[in-house]
């Protein structure tokens, strides 16, 4: 049961650290503020990190991970663009960030729970990339 569990939170993780390079890179263009673009840049190398430990722990478990699902990806994708097309400002930036990362913070927390019996390696990079999320989100609290 712990390699199942870990294998799945390892996935899980996986895919929404891959959708938070994503999302970070989808709306750098668009960001004005340096000190701004620096935090999401420092957020998104991290997260590279991050993946990178991820994906070497699933090579060790013969899986290829997983990518966010299509659905959520073009919700994300269409939001964006739609409210940057209407508004291309720092504070719509900030306000899609956040709830980017506000979703992360839920989807992980809600797999931590599910797969229990993960292994406690697979449950810190969860607790770290929750970390990161919800930081990111207080540090950029001053663009909303």
């Amino acid at each position: 049961m712990i390699e199942k569990d870990t294998v799945k939170l390892l996935r899980e993780c996986d895919a929404g650290v891959k959708m938070g390079i994503s999302s970070i890179n989808d709306v750098m263009d668009y960001v004005g503020n340096r000190k701004f673009r620096d935090t999401l840049d420092t957020c998104c190398v991290e997260h590279k990190k991050i993946d990178r430990e991820i994906t070497e722990l699933l090579d060790r478990y013969g899986d290829d991970g997983k990518d966010p699902s299509p659905m959520a990806k073009g919700m994300s994708w269409l939001k964006t663009n739609v409210m940057l097309s209407v508004n291309d400002s720092d504070s719509t930036v900030a306000d899609l960030m956040t709830d980017g990362c506000n979703m992360g913070v839920k989807s992980l927390n809600k797999y931590m729970n599910k797969y229990k019996a993960a292994d406690e390696v697979s449950k810190d990079i969860a607790k770290r990339l929750t970390n990161l999320e919800e930081k990111l989100a207080v540090d950029i609290r001053g663009y909303l």
